[in-house]
């Protein structure tokens, strides 16, 4: 009769719950596997990330691509304008005024911004450092070294966190997600010693 239908109805649902949670599909990746993959590579752990690469990446590129159309429009200034049959130290004014920001703008923004580290990883077994920065033509040039090497400079500089050798390396400490990685890399961790030679 009608009286026995809801029950049945509400046995026939907990019957499918109780089925349900019995066929979950399990996970082919565990959870820590997937997490620890992304941030890990054959230079060792990922320890820091460079927020201002792609930043970097684009003004550079857009230095180029204006330097390069300069160099295409400047035989055509020179055509329309008659400077190319005026005098000569005409020409080279006009010539060095569309060099300098043509050639140098480039050369200075490579200056400054060829330590900066888009990334740096670290390699634990070997102690071992791996940084990744940006060549002049725009791809990721690798610098290996030790924690020996680390030389960090008894004057600050904007551009330089620390010297790897004899290159210099510009690093934010704020972006290490794990502060005793920075500690380590630049000797903050190393046991501190004191000696009365030092005050003699």
């Amino acid at each position: 009769g009608a009286g026995y239908r809801y029950p049945c109805s509400r046995l026939v649902a907990a019957g499918r719950r109780s089925f349900l949670s019995h066929c979950k599909v399990p996970s082919s990746c565990p959870a820590t596997r997937c997490l620890s993959t992304a941030a890990s590579s054959e230079d060792g752990q990922l320890i820091y990330t460079g927020n201002l690469g792609m930043a970097v990446r684009g003004v550079k590129m857009f230095s180029y691509c204006t330097s390069g159309a300069s160099l295409l429009i400047m035989p055509q200034v020179l055509l329309k304008t008659g400077m190319g049959v005026e005098s000569f130290a005409l020409q080279v004014a006009f010539c060095g005024i569309i060099g300098v920001f043509t050639f140098l703008t480039p050369v200075l923004l490579h200056v400054v911004t060829k330590g900066y580290v888009l990334r740096l990883y670290h390699n634990a077994n070997t102690d071992t450092y791996t940084a990744i920065t940006n060549s002049v033509f725009l791809t990721e040039r690798r610098c290996v070294f030790t924690r020996n090497q680390v030389r960090v400079p008894s004057i600050s500089k904007m551009f330089t966190s620390f010297y790897a050798g004899q290159r210099g390396l510009l690093v934010n400490p704020d972006h290490f997600p794990i502060p005793q990685d920075y500690n380590h890399l630049m000797g903050y961790d190393k046991p501190f010693s004191f000696s009365t030679d030092d005050i003699e």
